[in-house]
Formats: C-alpha cells, sequence, structure tokens
C-alpha cells in the first residue's frame, strides 16, 4: 500500500499529548552547573550609552559573570545580512534592548545581578511610526521597483480613477515556546548549542563569527520548536550567541530563555505596513493601471525586511491580470523591534493592497466585489508583472466557480439580503476571495537542500536532512517520503534532528518549501541506496535489477506474488557484500530566477492557488463580529499527508483571521509594546473559530516536478483568511447606502465601530447616538453637558475628521461655558496628542476635490466651495497639485473651505506647497482648527 498521500497522524503526536516530546529548554536538567542568562535592559527607545560598569552584579551571591562587549573574541554582531545588530550596543535602537548581560547559579540570582548594573543614558529623540520615517527620510531600502507598461498613462486614459491608503498592522508571533538557546563546550574545545532555530547553519555561521571560529567548531542542533512562524528564522541568532559567549567565557553549559513578556519586547513581528495606491478602471471594473507605493515598518535593523519587501511586491497583483502597474517599495527604519519574517513574508500585506483596491473598484461602480474580482482574474498565457507565466492560470477560476457552488453563495447572499433587510442593528456579509501564492525562496540560493539517509544491518532506518519540525508536519511528510521511497512501513525509519555537523550549508525551515527541498534530496539518497540493493535482492530472488521492488519491507519481483525476502534480509546481504549502506541525497529547485535590477524572472517554481468564502455578523452597536461559516477550496497538487495538509490549512485560516481581526500591536509614545502579553493582545480563541468550516481540497491536481506531485501549503492558507475581513466589509455596508467602506487593518471593534458611524451618517441616520459635525439635528449645549462619554463621542466625533478620540478625551473637561470652550478643549487634545496621532488625524482628511467617498460633513463643505463642480482641466490640475503635496508632507492639503471659491482654493495650495515641512505641519493643524469651529458652530446651539 502507498505511504505517501496517507492521512497518518503527525510524527510526534503522541509526544506533544503526552508531554513526551522534548523542546530545547527541557533539556537543561541534564546538564550539571548550568549557567542562566538575564539581560541589562535599556529603559529608552532610542539613546546612547555613555558609561556601563557591570562589576556591581558580580557582588551578588550567585552571579558567575557578566557578558559586555569587552568578552567578545570575534564580531559582535549577530546581524544575519548587515552585520547591523550590535550584541552589546552602545547607541540604543529601541526600548528594552539589552545591553549587557548577567550569568547566575539561578535565574533569580542572574536577575539580581542585572539590577545592579549600572548604566548611564543619554535619551535621543525616536522615529516611532510610518509616517515618522517617511517624513524624517528614515530608510533601511528602497525605493524597490516593479512595473509593467505606463500606469500613469493607463490611469489618465481610464474613464474611472480613485485613490487611497490602507494602514496594515503588524502581527506577534506568539509561538508556544519562546526563544531558548543552550550552549556548552564539547571536548575538543567546539561550541555545541542546542537551539530552537528555522535556521541552524546560519546559527552556526553567527555564533562561528561572534567566537572567531571557524564552522567545523561550532555545531548547532534544532531538536524541535514549539511553533516559529518565521520568528526564529534570524531572531533566533542572538540568543544563541549569547549563550555560546557564556559558554566560553565561563567554560560552563549556559541557558538563555526568554519568558514570554521579554519575548514580545525583544523580538520582532510581522511588519506593519502602509500602502497608498492610485487605480484607474473602465466601468465594469477592470483594471487599466495602477501606482502602489508599499512602506513597510522595519524596525532597527535590516533584518528580512528588504525580501519581505520583495515578496510583497511580487504578491500586489495576488490572482489579478495588471495590465500597465508600478509598485515601489521601501523599507522604514524606526526605533521598534527589528520586523522579522512571519508567516507569508510580506505576501499577505501585498494582496491585501489589492484586494483593498478591487473592493472600492467595486463600491464605486455599485457592482458586487466578487464579480470585478472574477473580471481581473488571470488567464492562460498571461504573465504577473514581474514577466513570470502564470502556469495553470485557469485554475483560478475553476476554484472560484467550484467554491462558489458547493458553498452556496449566491443563495445565502439572497438569504442574507433578507437577514438584513429585518435586522436594524446588526448585518451579515459573505465575501469570497483568492489566493494565488508563488512557492520558493525569492533568494534563489536558498533552494537547495541535501540529506544523509543511513541504513542499518538490522533494516532500520535513521533519516538526516536539513529542514526543523516546529509543529508544522514537515518530518511526518519526509518520513513518509522516505518510506514510501524505500518501501518500508513507517515505524522502521526514525527521523533524526537537525544538525549542523550531518547535513551542512542548509537553508532555513522557510518559504513553504521545506517539503519540496528536504522531500526531494530524501528522496534522492533513497533512490541512491534502492538502486544499490536492487542487484542485491535480484540475485537473491533470480530476477534482473531493474524488475525488484520494495514495499511492506520486503524485497520481490514485479510479477511475482509468492516469492519475498525481507528487507533486513537484503540489508544484510549488501553489508557482507561490502555495499554501502548511506547515501547523501541533494536537490536544487530548477529553472528559478530573478534580477532585481530590472525587476524580471522567474522567482517561482509554482503557484498554490486557493479561495475561501466566509460569512460573518457585524453588531452595529459594539463593532463586534461572528465569523459564522467558512468554506475553502484549496490547491495542494498530490497531498502528500492529508491530514497535514489540513491541519496547515485550518490553523493558517485562523492565524490569518488574527492578523486581520483582532491582533493589535500598539506602541506608547515612548516606544514600549504596549501589548506585551497575552492579557493585552488578543489572540484568537475558540470564540473567533467558524461555527462551520469546511475544507476541501481541489482534485486532480498533481504538480509535475514537485516530490510526488504535492504542493507546499504552509503559508498560502493564511491569505484566505481576506476573505473574513471583506465580508465584515460587507456587513459593515449594510449599515450604510453604499459607496466605498474605508478599513484599516486589523478590522477591530472600534475600526468596525467606526465604520459602521461613517455608513451610517452618509445614510442620514444618527442610530440613536448622533452624527456630528453638523449632520442630524442641533444640540444646545446643555445638552451637551449632560451627553455621557460614548453619546459625547458619537455627537461629536466627526468634528475631528474621522478622529474620535479628540472628543472623548474633551468629554473630561465638562462642562462647557459656551461653544468657544467646547472648541478651545478639544483643540487642546489635538495639541496635545502625540505627533503620530496628529499626523493620523491629518490623514483622515480626504483629498479636495477627490471624488471619492468622503464624510457627509466634508461632501457638503467641498460642495459648498464648487469642488463639486470642476471642469476636466481644474480637476486634473488639482489632482496633480494633490499629489505633489501629499508625496512632500505626508498628508492631504488641508483647508477650511467655509467662504472660499474653488480658484481661492488652488491658489492656496500652490503658495503651500512652498512652505517648509514643519510649517506647514503647524499650518494644517490650524486650518483643522477651523474647519472644527465651523463644524461646531452647525452643530451645538
Amino acid at each position: 500500500m502507498k505511504i505517501a498521500g496517507q492521512p497518518v497522524p503527525h510524527e510526534s503526536a503522541h509526544g506533544h499529548a503526552t508531554g513526551e516530546a522534548l523542546y530545547t529548554d527541557d533539556l537543561a536538567g541534564r546538564f550539571p552547573r548550568l549557567l542562566h542568562a538575564w539581560p541589562v535592559l535599556a529603559p529608552h527607545a532610542h539613546a546612547l550609552v555613555t558609561a556601563l560598569d557591570a562589576a556591581p552584579a558580580l557582588a551578588e551571591p550567585g552571579v558567575a559573570a557578566t557578558l559586555t562587549a569587552a568578552d567578545v573574541p570575534g564580531e559582535a554582531d549577530s546581524g544575519a545580512n548587515r552585520h547591523d545588530e550590535p550584541l552589546f550596543p552602545s547607541e540604543v535602537m529601541y526600548h528594552r534592548q539589552p545591553v549587557a548581560w548577567v550569568l547566575g547559579e539561578t535565574l533569580e540570582a542572574a536577575q539580581r545581578g542585572a539590577a545592579r548594573v549600572s548604566v548611564e543614558w543619554q535619551p535621543l529623540p525616536a522615529v516611532l511610526t510610518i509616517a515618522d520615517a517617511i517624513a524624517a527620510g528614515s530608510f533601511h531600502a528602497g525605493p524597490l521597483h516593479l512595473r509593467r507598461g505606463d500606469a500613469a498613462a493607463a490611469m489618465k486614459a481610464s474613464p474611472h480613477r480613485l485613490q487611497g491608503e490602507l494602514a496594515i498592522g503588524g502581527q506577534e508571533h506568539f509561538y508556544l515556546e519562546t526563544q531558548c538557546a543552550i550552549a556548552w563546550l564539547d571536548e575538543s574545545g567546539g561550541v555545541v548549542i542546542e537551539s530552537s532555530t528555522q535556521h541552524p547553519s546560519e546559527t552556526q555561521e553567527v555564533v562561528g563569527r561572534v567566537l572567531g571560529l571557524p564552522r567545523h567548531q561550532v555545531t548547532v542542533e534544532c531538536l524541535r520548536m514549539g511553533g516559529a512562524f518565521g520568528g526564529k528564522e534570524v531572531q533566533a541568532n542572538p540568543w544563541a550567541a549569547i549563550a555560546a559567549l557564556g559558554a566560553w567565557k565561563t567554560r560552563r553549559p549556559v541557558r538563555v530563555r526568554l519568558p514570554r513578556a521579554l519575548d514580545m519586547a525583544l523580538t520582532g513581528k510581522r511588519h506593519p505596513f502602509l500602502a497608498r495606491f492610485e487605480a484607474g478602471f473602465d466601468g465594469e471594473g477592470r483594471l487599466q493601471g495602477a501606482a502602489i507605493a508599499l512602506y513597510s515598518d522595519g524596525g532597527w535593523s535590516l533584518d528580512l525586511s528588504e525580501p519581505v519587501m520583495w515578496r510583497a511586491m511580487f504578491h500586489a497583483d495576488n490572482a489579478y491580470f495588471l495590465p500597465a502597474v508600478e509598485v515601489a517599495g521601501t523599507v522604514c527604519r524606526t526605533h521598534k523591534t527589528s520586523q522579522t519574517a512571519f508567516r507569508g513574508f510580506g505576501g499577505p500585506q501585498g494582496m491585501l493592497v489589492i484586494e483593498e483596491i478591487l473592493d472600492r473598484v467595486a463600491r464605486t461602480l455599485s457592482l458586487a466585489p466578487e464579480l470585478v474580482r472574477e473580471r481581473n482574474f488571470y488567464r492562460e498565457g498571461q504573465t504577473t508583472h514581474y514577466g513570470q507565466p502564470v502556469k495553470d492560470a485557469a485554475r483560478i477560476a475553476t476554484i472560484w466557480r467550484r467554491l462558489q457552488a458547493s458553498s452556496g453563495f449566491r443563495e445565502r447572499r439572497q438569504e442574507i439580503a433578507r437577514f438584513n433587510a429585518a435586522h436594524p442593528h446588526c448585518k451579515r456579509g459573505i465575501a469570497i476571495t483568492p489566493v494565488k501564492f508563488g512557492i520558493s525562496f525569492t533568494a534563489t540560493f536558498f533552494n537547495q537542500a541535501g540529506a544523509l539517509v543511513l541504513i542499518y544491518r538490522d533494516g532500520s532506518v535513521q533519516v538526516n536532512h536539513g529542514g526543523t519540525e516546529m509543529g508544522q508536519g514537515l518530518a511526518t511528510k519526509v518520513r513518509q517520503i522516505a518510506a514510501e521511497s524505500l518501501g518500508l512501513p513507517l515505524q522502521a525509519l526514525r527521523m533524526m534532528p537537525a544538525r549542523t555537523d550531518k547535513v551542512p550549508n542548509t537553508s532555513a525551515t522557510a518559504a513553504s518549501a521545506s517539503t519540496d527541498l528536504n522531500g526531494a534530496a530524501v528522496a534522492d539518497a533513497c533512490r541512491q541506496l534502492r538502486a544499490r540493493l536492487a542487484p542485491i535482492a535480484g540475485a537473491m530472488l533470480g530476477c534482473p535489477p531493474e524488475a525488484v521492488r520494495f514495499a511492506g519491507g520486503e524485497a520481490f519481483s514485479e510479477g511475482d506474488l509468492v516469492q519475498r525476502v525481507p528487507f533486513a534480509q537484503v540489508v544484510e546481504a549488501a553489508y557482507r557484500q561490502r555495499v554501502a549502506l548511506f547515501a547523501q541525497g541533494y536537490y536544487r529547485t530548477p529553472g528559478i530566477h530573478f534580477d532585481q535590477k530590472t525587476g524580471r524572472g522567474e522567482p517561482f517554481h509554482y503557484f498554490a492557488y486557493g479561495a475561501a468564502v466566509a460569512e460573518v455578523e457585524v453588531d452595529g452597536f459594539t463593532g463586534g463580529h461572528r465569523v459564522l461559516r467558512v468554506d475553502i477550496l484549496h490547491d495542494v497538487g498530490e497531498s502528500l499527508s492529508p491530514l497535514i495538509d489540513r491541519g496547515q490549512v485550518e490553523g493558517g485560516f485562523i492565524q490569518g483571521l488574527g492578523w486581520l481581526t483582532v491582533e493589535e500591536l500598539l506602541w506608547d509614545a515612548e516606544g514600549r509594546v504596549a501589548t506585551n502579553s497575552a492579557s493585552t493582545y488578543k489572540l484568537p480563541a475558540w470564540s473567533e473559530l467558524p461555527e462551520v468550516f469546511e475544507v476541501a481540497f481541489l482534485e486532480q491536481a498533481a504538480e509535475p516536478g514537485v516530490i510526488c506531485g504535492s504542493k507546499a501549503v504552509g503559508e498560502p492558507p493564511l491569505m484566505l483568511a481576506i476573505a473574513a475581513r471583506e465580508a465584515i466589509r460587507e456587513a459593515i455596508a449594510a449599515f450604510g447606502v453604499g459607496g466605498v467602506v474605508a478599513l484599516d487593518s486589523p478590522a477591530t471593534p472600534e475600526r468596525i465601530f467606526w465604520a459602521v458611524e461613517r455608513g451610517a451618517r452618509r445614510a442620514g441616520f444618527r442610530r440613536g447616538r448622533g452624527a456630528g459635525g453638523g449632520s442630524g439635528p442641533r444640540v444646545t449645549l446643555a445638552e451637551v453637558n449632560g451627553l455621557a462619554c460614548e453619546r459625547f463621542v458619537g455627537s461629536l466625533g466627526g468634528v475631528f475628521e474621522q478622529s474620535p478620540w479628540v472628543a472623548e478625551r474633551a468629554w473630561w473637561r465638562r462642562p462647557f461655558g459656551d461653544v468657544d470652550a467646547l472648541h478651545a478643549a478639544m483643540r487642546f487634545q489635538v495639541a496635545a496628542a502625540t505627533r503620530a496621532e496628529q499626523l493620523a488625524l491629518l490623514r483622515a482628511h480626504p483629498d479636495l476635490g477627490a471624488r471619492a467617498a468622503m464624510s457627509a460633513t466634508s461632501a457638503g463643505e467641498q460642495a459648498g466651495a464648487g469642488l463639486d463642480r470642476l471642469t476636466p482641466d481644474e480637476f486634473a490640475r488639482l489632482q496633480r497639485l494633490n499629489a505633489r503635496y501629499r508625496e512632500k508632507f505626508t498628508f492631504p492639503f488641508i483647508l477650511a473651505v467655509k467662504g472660499s471659491t474653488k480658484h481661492d482654493i488652488l491658489v492656496a495650495l500652490e503658495r503651500r506647497l512652498e512652505n517648509g515641512v514643519e510649517e506647514e505641519f503647524q499650518e494644517a493643524l490650524l486650518q483643522v482648527y477651523r474647519i472644527a469651529r465651523f463644524r461646531l458652530e452647525e452643530s451645538v446651539t
């Protein structure tokens, strides 16, 4: 019976359930005289270390040693690419960055010792947001470019155009096992590290660099990981380096393990993104041209931010053909944790942007979003914007049609319409979105793998390869491949931990390609061994070698159902004939290449496809939502291990759902991660699970040229969760009267609530809360003073465009003697806000003359100045000036237009383009205050 393709349990499932499966920190008890490391942490996001004295720590009982830059025999840097991550920085670049370490006989002793280290600081200004980085010109890389055709000309010739912004939040990895490493010296003076790392070879390289040792003196093993999701691809390296340095200095084993709060404070996240886009399209919703500018928050060091940005740019098309497009990517440098790899590796952010654009296109034209998406699908024979043919493009439409039918999409949309008509305060939405995800490392040289397969005289087998097991089932799949290749039952094979002394120069377990690479390398080694054993078995069976088959732990001749020889007997005979019973396998992915300079090539071996339908229900009063049902049809090729693949699809979707709806990373004004534990950072739980969750695999989808015809399934399912976000947007739209639904990510209850409020205002009713900003009936000052906070915010939250926090903070200054006092209280809150909040407030304003959706209040104000009656030439001129203004100042041109003509506005815009950045920032705030004053006069009597 075939083994590959069978739904077998996870290779370590029993150990996971019983606790018998060991992880790095579980090995600590094996090391007598183990020392525990604890960092000395910086209290600033950006500061110079002007003095550091670690000696006082040594006076603390139980402290064995301290580690500073003076203890490093090699290079005191763990940066994987630019060597821009000093282990002992003289300039602190993010809050709580370690500047020294203390080693103790116990963890408590090390912590007490660290508290006694004396450090003097010179605080420096910190850049904490993408907007601040853009304004300061603080960048790691970019702009990077991918382009096809003349996007500007295509958009200009399009009958319809839109522009907008989308802020995309990051995501905490929250792996169950935090960062951990144990290091010790072996009998030859070399260093051995047990590390929770996705990339043992890179950890080996970094440790060797820090200690000034050649790599053959450093051995790294990864037994298994309790999750990683990309967070241990490069960010396991500094902790392993500190453990190794401590062992090197003290000649004793050293353990570094970050508790959860410290792990969240010191390690990188999924990159937050800011996207600015413009698109031209025809009356049927087909894109004609698009310009997309992507900005990511890279944090303090480069890390993997540049390849993450490249993949975001590669996937800015998702499943859609973009006939003319310009994609630019810039990595911002901020004083925060260095953001890093996370499942999808930039692909989710890029795909979210194009889905945002297409939804806006659909709502601008009053078309169904699924219809607009389908009209823009890739067709057979088309290529991506970087020149790669989209192989099997027809699968996108096939999956789309089959999933719509199996999920009853059209019938359910009608049922939802009936439900919404009967429920004014809660609405349902349904959406379907596709996924096209490229498989391979975008750095071509990483697309290789090695393996070492050992057969013992009793017929049992050890399998070594360069991939690491983090719970994703790689070991299970490779075990099935090896068992299938050698014709053995699974219990005859043992999967060995990844070790750099067994398989050298390995690539990271990442990019969803680990089964493709390592599985193929193992299969290559098994083919060699089978070829050596076939003549031995043939002689025993009396048949030619080419007729020999291995299956079920036996060798037999094809067509002979009687005569069989146990595999162990064949192996023993081969040993006695001095036939090698071990083999090294190797695989390199064929035919992939990419030139960053030209932005052209074929960086992916193939594309994985899928689609999801999600149905949600939104509560209009709280902004809360429930996911009612999810249907998924996904392309996994010929599944190697259906249970593993199903788990990856389900888990990936839920992780994506968390990123898009409930997981929100927040930093305070001092650069501290405010969401630094499970009590402040919301993770998806049972309550987020869909009530109905249907997962199916595309049939007859084997991928030629890939091991066993399978396709990667680690990362692509995460992007299926975009369907849930779009369903939420559909439900929000049901509260209003159409038009664009602006919704930054994640779609938290707060964001959903205010999006519903904006839709309700467009519909011309107050939902019992008040619209604010002049819409709805006027209220008296006495009524304002008597309002509870929630109703106060509901009534006046629109006075400052899409910034209800101003009203919320001003509420505490009640009572107000007159409108002037009310305005002064609100103005004070804006003036006292952080620069980031002020920028967000400015950016919430629509472009003057824009023909996209805006609040009813803004639309009325602009119409009063004649901006809804611009001639085509005036509109084009205003668009050009608006674009220049945004490019220079990063926020839209703001003018209190009451009493102005369109001529006055154009003149003022040209004049203010000459201002300096800070001068114009203050001028824009003054205009915001004027607008607020006008709106208060219209709202409050």
